[in-house]
């Protein structure tokens, strides 16, 4: 790699650093007000006009930019050595993955643009697959199936709640690290199969099963009582959180007075819908807050006056996460609601979603703890509830919405909500 080819490289690698940075624009008047006479190296242009092949940079840009020798070198490795042409395009964006993995969070990440559309795809409720909604826990290391899609290719072949997502083809053997490739292998072309093995009870279980369009249903309602509404939120993406309001005025009209919100296996998304439906319970305040790095406070997240007088009692488990939890604790300190379940997830800790570069990729990148309204932490924590209630051993939970019968922590939700709204 000649020399003014490899300084090329370090000026775009350096422009990525200052997009993944923080920075939205870099145009190349930017670029070359930061050039001077007393940089690392002397280049500038001929008095003639005739353009130099080498500019100037600080000293200080240039110690950084040292930083991506090994990189470089690696590419020169490459162009010399390997024993097949190579993608310089498909190198970058390895290294662009490359770094954001070497924070070690497993919330931050890096999207191709085939990613990147795949994830606002998953946005908008549709997508070709095969029809589970799957929960990844890093300390268990196991990708556990919380929810199947009804009319599912997964429904109809016997795939249930609670089955331990293990291998995808013959190869890809599932774990957290691993599932979004796995996800990449079942999503495709509608009518094509892939074959999927689940572990249940400790037997695998393996299923061809044929991709289909998923549409992917945020909420489902219901009256459990003439009084007693029922609102089970699966996800915090979408219009989710305006498919909630409508439900609750659809039960409001039918008589309800008191309001049970199931958030189980609910795993969050957008904090933005958490805050619209936290605004219908709840007059000005906070609906969370966050903590940066340097401690800085950032109360973003509030929730208006106007709120809807509701008794209300909140369902979570093991499987809820993030803005399930922050719609909790908010619920909970600031509009008197009662938590039924057993302790929830324990990420307290945001990200933002962002595009960058010119090809449609993007990232993702944890940048602040949020902290509940009175100020207390959630991440590596959870939320204990108020009334406990565990699923007996060997029960998966996989029963019919609004299942107030046999459901034993919706039957235990019910029971505090009467208690509740009773004079």
């Amino acid at each position: 790699m000649n020399t003014r080819k490899k300084w090329l490289l370090v000026l775009s690698l350096g422009l990525c650093l200052c997009l993944l940075s923080g920075c939205v624009n870099f145009p190349y008047s930017t670029l070359t007000s930061m050039f001077s006479t007393d940089g690392a190296s002397a280049a500038q242009d001929d008095p003639s006009g005739v353009k130099s092949d080498t500019v100037t940079i600080p000293r200080e840009l240039y110690e950084r930019y040292r930083q991506f020798d090994e990189l470089l070198d690696l590419m020169d490795a490459v162009d010399a050595y390997y024993y097949q042409e190579a993608s310089t395009e498909d190198m970058l964006r390895g290294a662009s993955a490359g770094l954001l993995a070497g924070l070690k969070d497993p919330y931050t990440f890096y999207y191709t643009p085939e990613e990147w559309q795949e994830m606002q795809e998953d946005d908008e409720g549709e997508y070709a697959g095969v029809g589970i909604l799957i929960s990844s826990n890093y300390s268990t290391g196991l990708c556990t199936i919380s929810r199947v899609f009804k009319g599912s290719p997964a429904e109809a072949a016997g795939v249930q709640r609670g089955d331990i997502l293990y291998r995808v083809e013959e190869d890809l053997y599932v774990v957290p690290e691993t599932l979004q490739d796995a996800v990449d292998i079942m999503r495709g072309t509608p009518g094509t199969s892939v074959n999927v093995t689940f572990l249940r009870n400790g037997e695998e279980l393996t299923f061809s099963l044929e991709r289909a369009i998923i549409n992917v249903n945020r909420v489902e309602s219901t009256l459990l009582t003439e009084d007693v509404g029922l609102i089970a939120m699966y996800e915090f993406a979408g219009k989710g959180d305006e498919e909630f309001e409508t439900a609750l005025t659809e039960l409001t009209e039918q008589g309800a007075k008191g309001l049970i919100i199931d958030l189980r296996d609910n795993p969050g998304g957008w904090v933005e819908a958490a805050q619209h439906i936290g605004d219908l319970f709840m007059d000005a305040g906070d609906l969370c807050y966050l903590v940066y790095r340097d401690g800085e406070e950032d109360h973003c997240y509030r929730t208006r006056d106007g709120k809807i007088e509701m008794p209300i009692v909140l369902l979570v488990n093991e499987n809820s996460a993030s803005a399930s939890e922050i719609l909790t604790a908010a619920l909970r300190e600031r509009a008197g609601a009662t938590v039924v379940g057993v302790t929830t997830y324990g990420k307290g800790i945001v990200q933002i979603v962002t595009p960058i570069g010119q090809d449609g990729a993007g990232f993702q990148m944890t940048v602040a703890e949020y902290l509940t309204p009175e100020g207390n932490h959630v991440h590596k924590i959870g939320l204990e509830p108020d009334v406990e209630i565990p699923l007996e051993k060997g029960d998966n939970g996989g029963y019919d919405f609004g299942d107030k019968e046999n459901d034993p922590q919706l039957k235990k939700a019910l029971e505090v909500l009467l208690e509740k709204m009773s004079p």
